[in-house]
């Protein structure tokens, strides 16, 4: 059965990030407050864990799904190489809303859905996320809800729309305005925006010395 753990509390929150790690090291599935929306979150290189996570929301792999870390650091053990242009991104809007993609390290043994070598990485601007990761290690964290539905802005919301196929729920008050982080392509040879959402396309051009837009 779920369990619901309220953060605001400072006994109830530590009791919710022991039974998160738990159950993502256990390979089940955890509910957990981002600095966006509410995320669907398993242990990333865990590949049964990460279809079932495809699985609650009712998608495919054809719609990978991204990776949150915990710290800077953390990336460098995860893709190819850190180009400059991701550093500069990384310093200036990490933690927060900005996810970039790169070209994932080919070692790696994981299976995020259909990436084409990528993998899209973010650190969230949220004290219990940053916790959790810090605690299992990067994440394969998703939307908290069922493709097609609106995307959570609380525990509840999660809740009513993926149930027991969630272990952990994790409470930490309501997210605000449910606006996605803004998506930014660093695989090709110039950046592509690939979605705007909190972080605007301005901010990234100005950050990067080039205007970045849509792929044409």
């Amino acid at each position: 059965m779920s369990a619901v753990y309220d953060c605001s509390n400072p006994d109830t929150r530590a009791d919710g990030l022991r039974a998160a790690a738990s159950a993502v090291r256990s390979s089940r599935l955890v509910v957990l407050p981002t600095d966006t929306v509410y995320g669907i979150g398993a242990d990333a290189f865990d590949a049964g864990a990460v279809r079932s996570l495809l699985q609650a929301k009712h998608r495919g792999p054809d719609m990978p799904v991204g990776v949150l870390v915990g710290s800077w650091s953390t990336v460098d053990g995860l893709v190819l190489g850190v180009p400059q242009q991701a550093r500069a991104l990384i310093e200036a809007f990490w933690p927060g809303d900005l996810s970039i993609v790169l070209p994932h390290a080919p070692s790696l043994n994981w299976d995020l859905g259909t990436t084409r070598g990528t993998v899209m990485l973010r650190m969230p601007l949220h004290p219990v996320a940053i916790e959790l990761l810090r605690e299992v290690g990067p994440m394969a964290v998703s939307s908290a809800n069922v493709s097609g539905q609106p995307p959570a802005a609380t525990a509840q919301e999660a809740k009513d729309q993926l149930g027991e196929s969630v272990s952990v729920y994790l409470d930490g008050g309501p997210s605000g305005d449910p606006v996605p982080s803004t998506i930014v392509d660093l695989t090709g040879e110039s950046p592509v925006l690939l979605r705007e959402g909190a972080v605007k396309a301005e901010a990234v051009s100005e950050v990067l010395g080039v205007e970045v837009g849509p792929r044409p």
